[in-house]
Order: structure tokens, then C-alpha cells, then sequence
């Protein structure tokens, strides 16, 4: 049988490379059938990716934190591997057992005893069938790859479902046992009376965390965005009253009727997808001289984890879906990024970005343009304020609800006036919001 070829398989739309972070394979490892052999990771989701025949991984083509294009082969099983090796086989072939000389059998022994004598040889192995936990490919490669004994890892607490230990869970535990190593050091050099110098920029109370992979990819990210586009901002404050009232009237009947909690995002969204139709010039990109403008309307929302860290899940074709439409998608890419449970086609394509940072009670913002798009509206947190009320009996003051609109856009494509006009939109589709809508 020849060797399989294993290549990269497509992820999703858009998504044209993949990042190896970690493989869960050696060369020469056995390997069954849809076993996972290496992760990889598509901007800010990981994945596995399973073994398509049995046998021996006989030759790794990349190494961890490199960039392979989707498609393209990144390793070689040997299907017959398993049974027997070429060399053997040959050896069989050539020769009926009978004619088997000395030599032969000791070579023929040999080679078939290697692979045994290379396993009992391995006396750090974690022997996890002696367990009742379930630990993933990626555990024990991770339990394996940093000598972490079987009784630490059944002492490690999981946090994923019925209490399996997650990748976090184990990364934790070894930044955990590294900062312990470092105290006993530190204590055992007190006691010897050495003395180090101490960093000139730090002190004894700084704390370092080095950068997980999804902080560095945003670092990148963003540090990128700023250096190909001319940032601008400009700001409108939007009277969203009537929406306020409506949303407080429709809240209780749109969640028992619906089963979704009705919020604020899926109304800025609708109202964002029909300032997009009307400007399409702002849903668009820039590749080298020619500005491409995008015809699906497909709106990003920066969502933040419960790690710190960000994510922007794509609703596609935001235009086409009815508010009831927009508040599932929203709940549910919402609810599955927290969870990390999101697929990478769901979080590529995006046409145009929102950024809620009124969560947070920030009433402005100043976004970061997500790249390869050319725009991105930061919503500000809603407030109470005193506003002057034109009628036609004249002018008053009353309270309303106000909100600021921040719109960052590309100067190369987009320019003042149409940057403003396309936040003056979406301003106006918010201030006119229909107070008798129905769901």
C-alpha cells in the first residue's frame, strides 16, 4: 500500500491557511484511524485534526507555529506500518521462511521487536487506562511533553464538562507549578546569601504573564490594522427613546413567545445592515489599488471572553434576517464564544464590525478597524440625560435616553463626509425606531 498524504482540509469560507500549534503525533507513533494528530488554529478557534488511515506517522512536513496553506500536505502516514515494517516485509518477500538464514532471523527479530523494546523504554509514560477520567489527545500530549506525572494530572481540577480537564485547566496547573518552582529557587537562594541584581524596570511586586496564543494573534491584529489604515473617527450622539420605551414594552412578550431574550444588539444591527445598503461604499476592502465593494452584508460582533481576550463572530447576510432572525444569531454566536464552541467559518468573512462598549458602561470609543475591512462602529453605553425637545408649540427640556455613535473608518476609501453620513444614518434609523412595532 502506499503512503497516505495527509493535507490540510478546508475549515471554512475564507479561511485559507492554519496555524500548527501543537502535535499530538511523533514520527514513528502508531496511529489509528481518525485520531487526532495535531491541533491547529484558524485565527482564534483551535481544531484537531484526525488521522484519515491507520499506521505510522512516518514524516512531519511542518513544525509547530508554522503557517500551512489549506490543501496542502503537512504529513505522511505509512498505512502498513502498524503490521510490519517495509523492511521486514522486504526481507519476507525475498526469501520463504525456510530460507531464512541466521542473519536473517536475528535482523527479522530485531526489527520487529524494536518497536516494543522502544515503548518499555519509555518509563515517563502516563498510563491513563488506569483511570475513570476521560483525558483528550491534547492533555496527554501537553502531560506528556512537560513530564506531568499520572498522579498530578488526576489531582488537577477540570473545569469542562463532567469535570474533564480542558487545555486551559492544564496550562494553568503548569504556569501554576512553574511559579512554585521559581519560589523554592528564590527561597533556596535567600538561604545560600546569593544575591542578584534586581531589573532596573521592574520591581519585587511586578507580576509577568507571557502572552497566550489568541493575545498575541489579537496583538498582531490590531498592531497591523494600524499600520495599513489611516484611522478616522467621527461621532454622532443618537436620542434612542423611542427604542428604549419599545424594547422595555416588548422585552417579557418577545422572550415568551420567541424564547430569546431580547437586547439591544440585534436592533443596532438591523439598523447598521440598512445604513450599509444605503452606503455600500462602507462595506468594503482595499487590495493594493482597487477598492472592492462587498455585496453580502455580513456584520462582525466583538464579543469579549471570559478570559480576557476577543473574538468577532460573523453573522452573515445580516441584511436578510428579521429582527427576530438577528436576536437568535446574536444569542447564539454569543452564547457559543464564551463557551469557545464557535467553528471557523463563523468567525471569517465578516464585511463590517460592531463593538458594544456601552457593556461596559463606556459611553464612546475610539475602535480598531478589523482588517480587511475598511469600517467598524463602537455603540456607547445608553444614559439618561436632559435634551431640548423641539415641538411645534415650541421647545422644552426633557429627560431622554442618549446614546454616542463611534464610527472608525479607512481614509484611504472612505473619506469624511461618507464616513459621517453612513454614522448619521444609522443615528437616524435609531432615533425614528416605529414605537407601535410589532414582533
Amino acid at each position: 500500500m502506499a503512503e497516505f498524504k495527509v493535507e490540510l482540509p478546508k475549515m471554512g469560507e475564507s479561511v485559507a491557511e492554519a496555524t500548527i500549534t501543537t502535535w499530538l503525533k511523533s514520527v514513528g507513533d502508531s496511529i489509528e484511524e481518525d485520531e487526532p494528530i495535531v491541533e491547529i488554529a484558524t485565527d482564534k478557534v483551535d481544531s484537531e485534526v484526525p488521522a484519515p488511515c491507520s499506521g505510522k506517522l512516518k514524516e512531519i512536513l511542518f513544525n509547530e507555529g508554522d503557517v500551512v496553506p489549506v490543501g496542502s500536505v503537512f504529513a505522511i502516514i505509512d498505512p502498513e506500518s502498524n503490521v510490519i515494517t517495509n523492511e521486514v516485509e522486504q526481507l519476507i518477500t525475498e526469501k520463504s521462511i525456510g530460507e531464512l538464514t541466521e542473519n536473517d532471523n536475528q535482523k527479522l527479530e530485531e526489527e520487529i521487536l524494536k518497536p516494543i523494546i522502544e515503548n518499555n523504554q519509555k518509563s515517563n509514560e502516563i498510563i491513563f487506562k488506569s483511570s475513570n477520567k476521560f483525558y483528550s489527545p491534547l492533555v496527554k500530549s501537553i502531560a506528556k511533553k512537560e513530564n506531568i506525572s499520572f498522579e498530578e494530572l488526576e489531582n488537577i481540577s477540570g473545569t469542562g464538562a463532567k469535570d474533564r480537564i480542558t487545555k486551559s485547566d492544564i496550562l494553568s496547573y503548569l504556569n501554576n507549578r512553574k511559579k512554585s518552582n521559581i519560589e523554592t529557587v528564590e527561597k533556596s537562594t535567600t538561604a545560600s546569601k546569593i544575591i542578584s541584581k534586581p531589573s532596573d524596570s521592574l520591581s519585587g511586586n511586578d507580576e509577568i504573564i507571557t502572552m497566550d496564543r489568541m493575545r498575541k494573534m489579537i496583538a498582531d491584529h490590531m498592531v497591523n490594522s494600524v499600520r495599513t489604515a489611516p484611522h478616522v473617527t467621527s461621532f454622532v450622539e443618537a436620542d434612542v427613546t423611542n427604542l428604549v420605551n419599545w424594547r422595555n414594552k416588548m422585552k417579557k412578550p418577545f422572550e415568551e413567545k420567541e424564547g430569546e431574550k431580547l437586547t439591544f444588539t440585534p436592533i443596532f444591527i438591523e439598523a447598521i445592515a440598512k445604513a450599509l445598503r444605503d452606503f455600500p461604499a462602507v462595506n468594503s476592502s482595499i487590495d493594493g489599488d482597487n477598492i472592492i465593494i462587498k455585496s453580502n452584508i455580513n456584520i462582525g460582533m466583538a464579543t469579549a471572553l471570559p478570559s480576557g481576550n476577543l473574538i468577532v463572530p460573523v453573522i452573515k447576510n445580516a441584511d436578510q434576517l428579521n429582527l427576530v432572525g438577528l436576536a437568535k444569531s446574536v444569542n447564539d454566536l454569543a452564547n457559543r464564544a464564551k463557551l469557545s464552541q464557535l467553528k471557523p467559518d463563523e468567525i471569517s468573512g465578516g464585511t463590517y464590525t460592531v463593538s458594544n462598549v456601552g457593556t461596559f458602561g463606556n459611553v464612546m470609543g475610539t475602535p480598531i478597524i478589523n482588517q480587511p475591512q475598511s469600517a467598524i462602529l463602537a455603540l456607547g453605553a445608553i444614559k439618561k440625560k436632559p435634551a431640548v425637545i423641539e415641538t411645534e408649540a415650541g421647545d422644552s427640556i426633557g429627560i431622554r435616553h442618549l446614546m454616542f455613535l463611534s464610527h472608525s473608518y479607512d481614509h484611504r476609501n472612505i473619506d469624511g463626509a461618507l464616513g459621517g453620513m453612513f454614522v448619521r444614518k444609522v443615528a437616524d434609523y435609531l432615533e425614528n425606531f416605529d414605537i407601535n412595532r410589532t414582533i
